[in-house]
């Protein structure tokens, strides 16, 4: 084993490479929330036009669950390539299609203009966000677990992760700042757009950073050992990274998908489905509802390396369940706050929400990584994280929404989140712990799952 598969990178190198993968995550989720707040404020109306406003509303979170059925295709596409290609290659592609589509979605025409032709412009946009961000993530996090070592691992790979939170404060941020300079009428007209727009100078910043960083020397380890073999057994044959997931990493994937549930379902009620709940039934102002997520993600960006940095002392699975069961717990406080509609009860319900998910966000990105064989990694993660998001994290707000239409009441959907967090921790529960794996050596050990072969995955790999 060549010493540079295992040995940690320059000590000026590993904050770049992270930078790069914050700055590019930070990008795409920008990109990605701002459609899911624009679908919870104005586009009901603006491409959903003559509906009964809650209504309107749930055909506004449906284009936005399209998104996440794009998702799984992403995360196999980028994956396979991601594999097979490296992780630098992909992730720039994985930026532009995020950006170009976010900024065309501020150029297009509403439904006044054109027609039904607008609600169809909107969701092929949204398909391909979604499919842009299937495959950013398991790059993102990758590359940076992979230029790392186990030492600190959870700690830095927790660095891409705050990109959620961070394009989750810009994007509020922008629109509460756009709804607090602009009539609702002008806000309505043509403010909306202004985010979307701005998405186009925030890709060529990320791109500039993003083409500086080296390719993950773990994977061109990887790669020059698979050549060589290749080239002895005098094949030209090799796996594909799919089917090699599915063959000796399935009970990892598994894991990886029941592990997103709580996560992904909490935080799309607590950052997506708050701003419906709060504003038609709390009776609270979009300008509070918004400040209030726009605070709590500040924080949220703040704990989660600190999570990421513990999951290194004690482990990912502890703090995995702890958040888990955290989320669980606070889903009936969560709504009785969020009832009274004063700006203080709903910071403190939005921020102990995504205090607690971040205990299960900020090690997921190492708790996946150390899954997975390297030349197969890109697609088990990502395959993991993304088709749990169809079920998980896509009918969220939607299933929330159709939940307080049919009951006028919180309860069933403290309840769906609570049901969310028993199968994530049954998921991480009977996981196996991986803190202290050797990215470079997993597929020697034989992954993280007891059923895969050393050899069979080194023929992979």
């Amino acid at each position: 084993m060549s010493s540079s598969a295992t040995a940690p990178p320059a000590p000026s190198s590993l904050p770049r490479i992270v930078a790069a993968s914050l700055i590019g995550t930070t990008i795409e989720w920008y990109d990605f929330f701002l459609y899911g707040s624009a679908a919870a404020l104005v586009f009901n109306k603006l491409f959903f036009p003559g509906s009964d406003p809650l209504v309107g509303t749930l055909l506004s979170f449906l284009t936005y669950a399209v998104g996440f059925a794009a998702r799984p295709l992403g995360a196999l596409v980028f994956g396979h390539y991601g594999d097979r290609l490296g992780r630098k290659k992909l992730l720039v592609l994985s930026l532009v299609m995020m950006g170009g589509a976010t900024f065309a979605i501020g150029l297009l025409p509403t439904h006044a203009t054109v027609g039904a032709a607008a609600p169809v412009l909107l969701t092929l946009l949204r398909l391909v966000q979604g499919f842009a961000l299937g495959g950013e993530w398991g790059g993102a996090v990758l590359l940076v677990s992979e230029h790392g070592d186990a030492r600190r691992r959870g700690f830095w790979a927790s660095w891409p992760q705050t990109g959620a939170p961070a394009g989750q404060l810009l994007a509020t941020g922008v629109l509460s700042l756009l709804t607090a300079v602009l009539s609702d009428d002008a806000f309505g007209r043509w403010g909306w757009r202004i985010p979307f727009l701005l998405s186009g100078v925030l890709v060529l910043i990320g791109l500039w950073i993003r083409l500086s960083v080296d390719e993950s020397p773990v994977f061109k380890e990887a790669l020059e050992r698979a050549e060589a073999r290749r080239a002895e057994e005098k094949s030209e044959a090799e796996r594909l990274p799919i089917v090699s997931v599915l063959r000796h990493h399935w009970r990892d994937v598994l894991v990886a998908m029941g592990a997103r549930m709580a996560e992904n379902i909490s935080y799309y009620v607590i950052t997506a489905f708050i701003l419906v709940y709060a504003t038609t039934s709390a009776g609270a102002s979009k300008q509070t509802a918004l400040n209030a997520v726009l605070i709590g993600s500040a924080v949220h960006f703040a704990v989660i390396p600190a999570w990421g940095a513990l999951s290194d002392r004690i482990g990912r699975r502890p703090v995995y369940l702890f958040g888990a069961a955290g989320v669980g717990l606070w889903m009936f406080p969560f709504f009785s706050l969020t009832d009274t509609g004063s700006f203080g009860s709903l910071i403190l319900a939005v921020t102990v929400g995504l205090v607690l998910h971040g205990a299960m966000y900020a090690p997921q990105a190492a708790f996946f990584a150390e899954m997975f064989a390297t030349r197969m990694r890109y697609s088990g993660a990502s395959i993991g994280a993304q088709f749990a998001s169809v079920a998980a994290g896509a009918p969220a707000p939607l299933i929330a929404t159709a939940l307080l239409d049919d009951y006028g009441s919180s309860t069933p959907i403290a309840l769906y989140v609570i049901a969310a967090a028993v199968l994530t921790l049954l998921a991480v529960g009977v996981a196996r712990e991986t803190r202290h794996r050797d990215l470079a050596r997993v597929e020697e050990e034989g992954g993280a799952s007891a059923g895969a072969g050393a050899a069979a995955a080194a023929r992979t790999v």
